[in-house]
Order: C-alpha cells, then structure tokens, then sequence
C-alpha cells in the first residue's frame, strides 16, 4: 500500500510516501480501506517532535473515514469514521495511508448525510470541541463565550447551539466578524484585553458569560476576569513556553475553574463513542461542511509543506 511515513522527528525533511505491506489485523481489530483522512496541525506538529513520545517510523494521521474490508463479519462493507485518540499515529501508525488497523471497536458508522471526505474533517476539531462542552457543563441556556474561529471554535459553536446554548465567537479580525455574521453566527472583534468583560456583558445582555472557551491560548488572563461567579473556562493552547500570568485572586474569589482539553487523553474506542454522539446530531442540526481542500495522498508531503508554511484552509488527503 502507499503510506506517509517519516523516520525522524524534528522537521519534514524525512517525510515520504513509500510503498509499504498492507497491514494484517488481529483478533478484535479491523482492516479499513482510508477513503479520506484529515490533515489536522497536530499531524505537522507531530512531524516536527512537538510530541515528545513519537516512535520512529511512524505513519502520521489522526482522522479517517473509509470501509471496513476485514474484521467481524457485522463490520465488514460497513462505512466508518474513527481515530483522534491516544497513541494512534504516535504510538502506532495512523491513517494517512490506504489501510490502517484499529480496534474494531474505535470506529463508528459514518452518518448517511456526510461524504467520505467531509466526514474527515471532523475527528480532532469535532471531539475536542464536545470534550471542552461536557466538561465545562455547556447546555441549553448557557451563557458561552468562544475565543477564536479556528476548526475548534467552528466545531464548539455548532455543537453548542444544537444544545440550545447561547453562543457568541469572540475574534481579531474585523473580517472574520462579517464572514461569521453572514452565516448567522453571533461576534464581535476582541477589543483589548481589559476591555473584554464590559464587551462580553453587553453581548450577553449584561450578563457575564458562564463558559469561556479559549481555542487560541493566549486569552486565559482575561477570560479570568471576564467569566461570571463559579464560571468555567476551557483551554486547549498556551504560548510556546507553556507559561502564563494568571490573575489567581480574580479566579477564586469568584469561584472559577479552569478545564484543560486535550483529546489524546482518550483511547480511540472513547473517541469512537463520542463520534457515534457527534454523528447522531447531525440529522438537521449540525451544518455540513464544505470549507476544506481535496488532495490526492500523492501530493500529502507538499500538503504537509503547506500547513507548516502557515497555510490555513483544512485538506483532506484522498488515497
């Protein structure tokens, strides 16, 4: 089969497609013919050893749709979406390729509605997002502010207001704000950091928001200051150095958490679960994609090159 792999960590240069044996599953495990396979940052970030426990060689890929071609009888010819979880595609290989092995209890039925390819796009940016609304107890009613309008803070709004939640995107550019308001999304342009909690109460028709999520990494000193009495705020980034000025006082004094998501603290089989929730939702409430770039698995190391290059628009590989 034709894989990308790479043999070392620490930058693309070692990055390529290569000719490898189709993989054999085991007891319990599927063999799954990729339709489409998410390119996501952490699969670049991944490349270049921001991952610390990467073994070498490893395919990279961490979001497939495709069919099941061996495995229980009951899966097999089925259309399935899986991945995202711990270890797959650090630990173990990952799906940019045309096969990959996974448990066969980590994948879910695609939903009709999606195509292969759209169904791609979803695993990392999908499941982060429902993780950081579970935990931060985001239903309907709830007062939710989103900082950011990458693929995580696009997810988080959609899955928020098919809860009932009152959802607003906070973001930098003025244009981002139009484009948001054309597609009936609630925003506004992030003024300077102490002015965000007089901006976002008057979004929220003086009130403060309950949930602030911050999708860029960089907000969570004002997010302390802008989130009401036992407010919660989920992260997801940080400054390269991981290290931030806190205002802890503002934090306790009105009963604040603060929630970090991370989605390679579940095993692909919870990411399966989830996916098999984010799926049921899609009947009429979820919005389908159609923002993201088609290639072919031929040209998945210019692909790569892109992204690092700081190329913006989602792609999805095609074997």
């Amino acid at each position: 089969m034709q894989a990308l792999q790479f043999s070392a960590t620490g930058s693309l240069d070692s990055l390529q497609l290569n000719d490898l044996p189709t993989p054999v599953p085991g007891a319990e495990e599927v063999l799954v013919e990729v339709r489409a396979a998410g390119l996501n940052p952490s699969d670049l970030k991944n490349v270049l050893g921001r991952f610390p426990y990467t073994t070498t060689p490893r395919i990279p890929g961490r979001d497939f749709s495709g069919v099941v071609v061996e495995g229980p009888p009951e899966l097999q010819g089925k259309a399935v979406w899986g991945g995202t979880g711990k270890g797959f595609s650090f630990t173990r290989d990952g799906c940019h390729a045309q096969y990959v092995v996974v448990p066969a209890n980590a994948v879910a039925p695609k939903p009709e509605s999606l195509t292969f390819a759209q169904a791609a796009t979803f695993g990392v940016p999908y499941i982060t997002a429902w993780d950081a609304l579970e935990r931060s107890q985001v239903q309907a009613g709830t007062r939710f502010l989103i900082i950011g309008a990458g693929a995580v803070a696009r997810a988080a709004q959609a899955l928020a207001k098919a809860r009932g939640a009152n959802v607003v995107l906070g973001v930098r550019r003025a244009e981002v704000v139009q484009d948001l308001a054309a597609q009936g999304i609630s925003a506004f342009q992030l003024p300077q950091a102490d002015q965000l909690p007089e901006l976002a109460q008057e979004r929220f028709q003086q009130h403060l928001p309950e949930v602030i999520f911050d999708t860029t990494g960089y907000w969570l000193p004002a997010a302390v200051n802008a989130v009401g009495a036992f407010g919660r705020i989920a992260v997801i980034a940080a400054p390269v150095d991981g290290l931030i000025s806190l205002p802890v006082l503002n934090l306790y004094r009105r009963g604040g958490s603060i929630i970090g998501v991370n989605s390679l603290l579940y095993s692909l089989e919870d990411c399966a679960k989830m996916l098999e929730r984010i799926g049921a939702a899609f009947e009429g409430v979820l919005p389908i994609p159609d923002e993201f770039t088609e290639l072919p698995l031929s040209e998945a190391v210019a692909a790569y090159n892109k992204v690092n290059e700081g190329g913006s628009e989602k792609i999805v590989l095609i074997p």
